[in-house]
């Protein structure tokens, strides 16, 4: 989410066109974009494969812009094989009625709906109902938005698929290994609780993943008997509060290094924390893509996960980081009573 002119989406498609990939993360294709919007900003920004079954899809995509109770929104079909064609012109205008019928649902109008064949400098758009209105796309590398990413530390992606192969397991064969290696380590802890437990204990295993994040951050590969007992202390929910902290924290970057490399080092069931510390960490700096698809993967390995299921849904109504960023304090509060120093916290900068 961010904030823009009043006229930036109203009065140029070609720029709010362009802007997409900026705010999705990655350059979408064969998609609806839904864009609400909220006293002259940018509010949740939702997308969809066109593949997807629309009935039930856009009265969910209704249903979740409505939480951020906006004004208005805008729908982008993209569709490179469509947007050219009659025959397709008659289902883009059907699909966009419908949308706007679902949206009305909820007190929100549609605006305007526009199809364009690819985001990129000098993609065609043209109004859905064939109003009459066309015109090219800007330069999506020259939108302000994606300016604002990079200077943000946010990578933009290619496509979808590029994104998701940041928290992709690399190497099945090893996380098949650490799958019996970790459940040998909960069987250990299981016999003998009060040995592997206490305060003391959840202490000492924060203290050793803040210092695995700065070896990661520094190029470090971690080791079985490493990713072992890193998986082993996020079972603990006291570890896991404190860690949550480590997000608004001086080494922010450093954890989340940390987070993406057991992502996609360690099996499932154990890859769903450091997804869930990765989402939590990425949407706190304002990188909601990267958020989106850590929990979509979060919730694949766990659908009943709390926090996974309470980030999703605040992503999705287009909760500001600001306010995720609160949740953090929990984690402080914990380390001050167990004495367990954490980078100090970050004063986020105004986006």
């Amino acid at each position: 989410m961010t904030t823009s002119p009043p006229d930036f989406m109203l009065n140029r498609p070609g720029a709010l066109i362009a802007a997409l990939p900026a705010v999705l993360g990655f350059v979408p294709e064969k998609s609806l974009v839904l864009v609400t919007l909220a006293r002259g900003q940018l509010g949740a920004v939702m997308r969809v494969d066109l593949s997807m079954p629309m009935t039930d899809t856009l009265a969910h995509l209704a249903e979740v812009a409505a939480a951020a109770q906006p004004d208005a929104a805008i729908v982008v079909i993209i569709d490179s094989d469509g947007a050219e064609c009659p025959l397709c012109a008659e289902d883009f205008d059907r699909l966009t009625d419908d949308l706007s019928q679902a949206l009305a649902g909820h007190r929100i109008s549609l605006i305007a709906a526009h199809v364009v064949d690819r985001i990129a400098a000098g993609g065609r758009w043209h109004c859905a109902d064939n109003c009459g209105a066309a015109g090219t796309v800007d330069d999506p590398a020259a939108s302000p938005l994606a300016m604002a990413a990079v200077l943000d530390g946010r990578r933009l992606y290619t496509c979808r698929q590029e994104l998701q192969d940041v928290i992709a397991p690399v190497d099945l064969a090893r996380c098949e290994r650490l799958a019996g290696l970790i459940a040998a380590r909960l069987d250990l802890a299981a016999e003998d609780p009060v040995r592997h437990g206490g305060d003391k204990r959840a202490g000492r295993r924060v203290r050793q993943a803040m210092a695995a994040a700065a070896r990661v951050a520094g190029g470090a590969q971690l080791s079985d008997d490493e990713l072992v007992e890193l998986a082993f202390a996020l079972t603990d929910p006291r570890v896991r509060d404190m860690l949550y902290a480590l997000a608004v924290g001086d080494h922010a970057a450093e954890a989340e290094a940390l987070w993406g490399a057991l992502s996609r080092a360690l099996p499932d069931p154990w890859r769903v924390e450091p997804l869930v510390l990765l989402a939590f960490s990425a949407y706190a700096r304002g990188d909601g893509p990267l958020a989106g698809v850590a929990l979509e993967a979060a919730l694949r390995g766990n659908g009943d996960h709390r926090m996974a299921g309470m980030l999703d849904t605040a992503l999705q109504s287009g909760l500001r980081p600001e306010r995720i960023r609160e949740l953090a304090g929990t984690g402080y509060r914990l380390a001050a009573r167990l004495g367990v120093r954490l980078p100090r916290q970050q004063t986020p900068r105004a986006r």
